[in-house]
């Protein structure tokens, strides 16, 4: 089901900054890290975070459906990426690297779950 266009519109407004941050974060840290999927790991847990609190306030505050969608949906969801993961693990598999593949695969997932926990803790205790 397709959402409003005012919806959309707020995904969008939200979305066009959002990628464009992963984008800075990630050429940021290429040069730093041995690998360019720490960048993409470290914008992935950043937003899990972000959508965790997110989602804590519009459960805890006055909820907001256009915060949301503008933040949640839009923001952070276009921060985070998981086609990239996906392909980073890929690429460590096919090029031979199962272990690094498997600690980048469960590094990326726990720290992921547990910086949304952290961030809807906050959201609802803070």
């Amino acid at each position: 089901m397709a959402g409003s266009a005012p919806e959309v519109v707020l995904v969008g407004l939200g979305a066009i900054p959002g990628a464009w941050l992963r984008l800075k974060v990630v050429n940021h840290f290429q040069p730093m890290v041995p690998k360019k999927h720490w960048g993409t790991f470290t914008v992935n847990v950043a937003a899990c975070f972000a959508l965790g609190l997110v989602l804590a306030l519009n459960e805890t505050c006055a909820p907001s459906a256009g915060i949301a969608l503008l933040m949640g949906v839009g923001f952070f969801g276009s921060l985070s990426t998981f086609s990239t993961f996906a392909v980073e693990l890929l690429n460590e598999l096919r090029a031979g690297q199962a272990l690094a593949a498997f600690v980048l695969a469960v590094a990326s997932i726990g720290a992921g779950l547990l910086a949304c926990a952290v961030g809807y803790g906050l959201g609802t205790h803070g």
